[in-house]
């Protein structure tokens, strides 16, 4: 892989990872459509660490008050909303991690190295959670912010993140936002809580398959790009929520599962 072939991989990274448009399903087109090499697992490591330090430095304030308040909770019997919501998203994030890598291993031993069958399951999720997240978006009231999310809410949308791992195509963010606005959670709201239930579960990722990450420019170029615009768009997907919807990202991927299902039926 090129210098420049990592650099864009990130970009792609960083743009899809936190929009609820599918960063594996990309990934993994990306190299097809262009007739690059298939993503290696190191070059896939680079990227998610490249993300996770994005969501570390936006959300490092936010995870020093829930870390204090969860500790306070359990040793000092602080009840508060912070320590609260700490433990929510630890209760939530152990069945989700578990449950993840048994679907993973489904997966991989059903796809395997079947690569036409990989892309139409991608093009057949990007279309279906597309159109799913359309619906639920605009049928759901806005009625919960951050501060009133319950466990039964944060353990949902996070149990919701292994359909990710079984499922090309699916979306992490995807799943987890549409799963929130399904609960009535704001839209804003429901990216804040995807983005915080995502970091514990990539870290833990990261840390399983670091052993596949060996030091080249190529793969340091890869989490520098996708670090940069991950920040962008972490910022930007919280600000734009505060006013707009999900039609645009669930438009988005109807027409790039279409794309890759033409694609398919002419190769």
């Amino acid at each position: 892989m090129t210098l420049l072939q990592a650099i864009i991989l990130g970009v792609v990274q960083g743009l899809t990872e936190f929009l609820p448009i599918s960063s594996s399903g990309h990934l993994n087109v990306f190299p097809w459509l262009l007739g690059w090499e298939p993503l290696s697992e190191g070059m896939d490591v680079a990227l998610h660490i490249g993300t996770l330090l994005a969501l570390i430095l936006f959300f490092f304030k936010d995870w020093v008050i829930l870390v204090r308040a969860g500790y306070r909770q359990v040793i000092k019997r602080e009840n508060t909303r912070d320590g609260r919501m700490f433990w929510y998203l630890v209760i939530a994030t152990i069945p989700a991690g578990i449950l993840s890598l048994i679907l993973d291993h489904i997966a991989k031993a059903i796809i395997g190295d079947n690569l036409g069958l990989e892309m139409l399951t991608i093009s057949f999720f990007l279309i279906v959670m597309g159109v799913i997240l359309y619906y639920v978006d605009k049928n759901s009231k806005s009625t919960v912010g951050y501060k009133k999310i319950s466990f039964r809410q944060t353990f949902l949308v996070g149990i919701s993140q292994a359909l990710a791992a079984a499922f090309p195509g699916v979306s992490r963010s995807g799943i987890t936002m549409t799963t929130a606005r399904a609960l009535n959670i704001k839209r804003e709201s429901a990216a804040r809580l995807s983005f915080l239930l995502s970091m514990p579960i990539t870290l833990a990722a990261v840390i399983f398959d670091i052993p596949h990450f060996v030091f080249s420019w190529e793969l340091l170029a890869g989490i520098l790009a996708s670090f940069l615009v991950g920040i962008f768009v972490i910022k930007f997907l919280l600000n734009y929520l505060k006013k707009g919807n999900f039609k645009i990202f669930a438009i988005y991927r109807v027409i790039f599962g279409i794309i890759i299902l033409v694609c398919i039926l002419v190769r």
